[in-house]
């Protein structure tokens, strides 16, 4: 085992797999790339959604039936539904990994708001807000680390999901896995899992910055 190590220490310490267009970069791009189209989706319909939601207190119930179910599909298994439905190309995985990122992005925005102290809300009303105001000054600042851990939690999955996009001929950092399966190049499937692994611990760090200074007083 450990002989697979090294040698997966040696393919990712190889300069020929850090140039052209099957190089690590390259890959890393278009993961990003497709976790940043994905999450960009996914945030247009999940967190308006879950900001009313949160606002309003209508439909939560349905809000959390529906996330519960949408965390249920297997991603691969409507990868699989979309490709034959729309054929191949972009469309069917970004639309299984929106999938994939809607629920914890509309519970991170609903459950955000829903934190927020009634009192300060009330407070608000109190002193002439109207309630876009409420929302906007009040309610969303003050529900930004609970909203921010959701766009962080779809973040995750989505570059830990993404790599299903290479079963039907798209790149990112899944070729390396699914190329290194197919012909038994584990050394190579090991370096990329290794490199999707960092990414996603990288990203991770950022967005915990990103809810440590959202906690800062103002």
């Amino acid at each position: 085992m450990s002989g697979v190590f090294g040698e997966a220490a040696d393919w990712l310490g190889s300069s020929a797999h850090w140039h052209g267009d099957d190089g690590i970069p390259h890959r890393l791009l278009q993961h990003v790339g497709y976790t940043c189209l994905t999450v960009a989706i996914a945030g247009a319909i999940a967190i308006p959604l879950g900001l009313w939601i949160g606002h309003t207190g209508r439909l939560r119930g349905l809000a959390i039936a529906v996330t519960g179910a949408l965390r249920a599909l297997p991603t691969l298994g409507l990868l699989t539904l979309v490709v034959l439905w729309r054929g191949i190309g972009l469309t069917p995985p970004i639309t299984a990994l929106v999938v994939l990122a809607i629920p914890p992005l509309l519970a991170g925005a609903y459950a955000g708001l829903e934190s927020v102290d009634r009192q300060t809300i009330d407070a608000a009303r109190g002193v002439g807000m109207n309630e876009w105001q409420v929302l906007g000054r009040v309610e969303i600042p003050l529900a930004m680390p609970v909203i921010l851990g959701g766009v962080r939690n779809a973040v995750l999955q989505v570059v830990a999901t993404a790599t299903v996009a290479a079963y039907i001929g798209l790149g990112g950092l899944g070729r390396y896995l699914i190329d290194g399966v197919a012909v038994r190049d584990y050394p190579q499937t090991l370096a990329g899992a290794v490199v999707v692994v960092v990414l996603a611990l990288v990203l991770d760090g950022m967005f915990a910055l990103l809810q440590r200074f959202s906690l800062s007083p103002r």
